[in-house]
């Protein structure tokens, strides 16, 4: 598990650093099928491509929006557009791995949830997080929040955009 969650690890890394460098701009071919189903790669000008898609088809008093970008198998890197804070959350089997694409907020980790209320398997949440850490986000920050591990994240500004990957926690 620790390999997949390294090469997981990796390959975003590797897809941030494509992404913020501008490299490589992938075919018409690749971007028919990118926009079908996600593969393992997107180009950063599918990366803005996709992004402004969410955005237009985002409604006004809608805070959050999340899609796919990249998958190999089960593994998802999907961007997530924050308009609005969500209640604190908890997810019990998977770590969550993001980095800020832009936008600027405030994350809160650690602690204990209060008032928690299972909501499905894989998410738990609840009314605030008694006792974390409160970290401020801008784009580039790297985020790591192990499974189990409540969190929230903050807005400041019209939006904060993550590059968002779930990752089997550690046993």
């Amino acid at each position: 598990m620790k390999t997949m969650a390294r090469a997981s690890t990796i390959g975003a890394t590797l897809l941030v650093f494509a992404v913020s460098s501008g490299i490589g701009p992938a075919s018409a071919q690749m971007r028919r099928a990118q926009a079908s189903e996600p593969s393992g790669f997107a180009s950063g000008a599918d990366v803005q491509t996709q992004l402004r898609e969410m955005l237009a088809e985002m409604k006004p008093d809608q805070g959050f929006m999340w899609r796919p970008l990249v998958r190999d198998g089960a593994t998802v890197a999907a961007i997530e557009i924050w308009k609005k804070p969500g209640r604190p959350a908890v997810h019990p089997a998977e770590a969550e791995y993001a980095i800020v694409l832009e936008g600027s907020g405030t994350l809160v980790s650690g602690g204990a949830m209060a008032d928690p209320k299972v909501s499905n398997a894989n998410l738990v949440e609840g009314s605030r997080i008694e006792g974390g850490t409160t970290r401020p986000l801008g784009p580039g920050d790297v985020i790591l929040i192990p499974a189990g591990a409540p969190h929230w994240f903050g807005i400041a500004g019209d939006r904060l955009v993550l590059l968002g990957i779930k990752l089997p926690g550690s046993k």
